[in-house]
């Protein structure tokens, strides 16, 4: 079977082609980061308008780099949630309309199940059961994946997500967006010993996270040193952002490690945008062990059509169909997912 999987839930516009037998035949990817750049954020808006200018001509693009054309496909696959709603729309409505063009069948797919999927994308042999830490820029949660659908939610976030965090601190900091990959560049540099940040939530049971508290205590010590020194300067931003960095993967790695010992499961995939960080790899791979942490490769950590492709044609091939109705859900529950 070969699936299209179509990825718009922000923004970036994602295509992916997967075979059941030859894996990933192709993909593309079209981000918007200068387009909202200049504004320090995603404007929902102008994401949609973007994804509708972008899908169908890179649909095209990926067609011809598998040298396949739209009569080839078995199945579509598109995000539908959870996101920004605009940005579903066009992603379900250019999927559903190509599906019922072409007669084949067309399914709506988790974002973040995607991302959980993506791992296996390539093979290297990760199997269920596993623990699953999604960390992205809306979402931190710890989950037990005992196969496709069959999720249990162990922790998430109470408010800001990982992600979110990393861009929050980022754009104190004066650092362009998106800020995450910007902060980790600027920490490489800085002092780990000069700021002391909360390990927040790691001196109590359980395994939901807050990254709320760790956002204000940044911005608390950014103010003092702004008005110790007049200024920050060089050094010092990349004392904080060292910081900030150093309690967000240990509390990360906290969390993780209280959650193997729960479960008792041995692989943990790591997966979203925040997956690619390098010292949370670094970090993870020497408390646990490189052998028991898997991660997509970086281009697929990020939103991307290939993880789409693939958790659609694993649940077209159990037999599962979307109806002809177009519709997307910008607040989706993993645990909520039927099992195949």
């Amino acid at each position: 079977m070969i699936v299209l999987g179509i990825e718009t839930s922000c923004d970036e516009t994602g295509i992916g082609l997967y075979c059941s037998e030859r894996g990933l035949l192709a993909d593309g990817l079209y981000s918007q980061v200068d387009t909202h750049a200049r504004y320090g954020g995603v404007i929902p808006e102008l994401a949609s308008r973007d994804h509708v200018r972008k899908t169908l001509p890179l649909i095209r693009e990926v067609l011809a780099e598998a040298g396949l054309a739209l009569d080839d496909l078995d199945g579509i696959a598109y995000t539908a949630g959870p996101g920004l709603v605009g940005a579903l729309l066009v992603g379900a409505s250019i999927g559903r309309a190509l599906a019922d063009g072409l007669g084949i069948p067309a399914l709506g797919v988790h974002h973040m199940e995607g991302h959980l999927l993506a791992p296996l994308l390539e093979g290297g042999g990760l199997v269920f059961p596993f623990l699953a830490l999604l960390v992205s820029g809306g979402h931190s949660q710890l989950v037990r994946a005992d196969g496709i659908g069959r999720y249990q939610m162990l922790g998430e976030s109470l408010d800001d997500a990982a992600g979110e965090a990393f861009d929050k601190v980022a754009k104190m900091l004066g650092l362009p967006y998106p800020g995450g990959p910007h902060l980790a560049k600027l920490a490489e540099s800085g002092d780990p010993a000069r700021f002391d940040f909360p390990r927040p939530m790691t001196n109590r049971p359980g395994l939901d996270f807050s990254f709320s508290g760790l956002k204000t205590h940044a911005r608390t010590v950014i103010a003092k040193q702004r008005e110790s020194e007049g200024g920050l300067n060089g050094q010092t931003r990349a004392d904080i952002a060292r910081a900030f960095e150093e309690a967000m993967v240990d509390t990360l790695a906290i969390k993780c490690r209280r959650a193997i010992r729960q479960t008792g499961l041995e692989s943990l995939v790591i997966a979203g945008g925040v997956s690619a960080n390098q010292r949370l790899r670094q970090v993870l791979g020497e408390q646990l062990g490189a052998d028991a942490v898997h991660y997509a490769a970086p281009r697929y950590c990020t939103d991307n059509g290939a993880m789409i492709a693939y958790a659609g044609c694993r649940r077209l091939l159990a037999g599962e169909r979307s109806g002809l109705e177009i519709e997307v859900r910008p607040r989706w529950p993993l645990d909520s997912l039927a099992a195949v």
